[in-house]
């Protein structure tokens, strides 16, 4: 099973457009306010400040999740790529990628917080005592392209366990 979330991305670069977009005419409006306020004798409060902090979460927020997600199962071999969305199709940046033999892989787990979800990948190393984990953001997965990995993970952890 081969896989990816370029459909689902698409909207994120809009999103951090919109932000950009709102954070600067809010800086504008902010300046403004100051200009007038030195006239009046009126003090600038958190209040003003607020959207332009709220807009910067949303900003960090978008970042941390807007990954492009590639799966493959396909073959002797698990790829997993996680890849930034902006220049992906220029140059690769935040670029977390696994690729092993389906024979070394031990578990994984599935976590979904409503607005954040990861795949956390367990795998059997020579050099390394215990498993080593591989954390991949799966957050603009669909459900369907979701369950079809669970399945095919859930088919070579079953395939490991019954060949030891």
């Amino acid at each position: 099973m081969r896989f990816n979330n370029t459909s689902e991305i698409k909207i994120v670069p809009s999103v951090y457009i919109l932000i950009v977009a709102a954070f600067i005419t809010n800086l504008f409006v902010n300046i403004e306010i100051m200009a007038s306020s030195s006239e009046t004798e009126n003090t600038m409060t958190f209040s003003h400040f607020l959207p332009n902090i709220i807009l910067l979460v949303f900003g960090v927020y978008f970042h941390r999740i807007g990954q492009l997600f590639e799966f493959d199962s396909d073959g002797e071999t698990l790829n997993f790529k996680n890849n930034g969305v902006f220049f992906s199709k220029f140059m690769e940046y935040r670029v977390k990628r696994a690729e092993f033999p389906k024979s070394k892989l031990v578990k994984f787990e599935m976590s979904d917080y409503g607005i954040y979800s990861s795949l956390k990948i367990f795998i059997t190393s020579r050099r390394k005592k215990g498993p080593r984990t591989y954390t991949f953001n799966t957050t603009f997965l669909n459900r369907k392209k979701r369950r079809g990995m669970i399945d095919s993970l859930n088919k070579v952890v079953a395939k490991n366990k019954a060949i030891s």
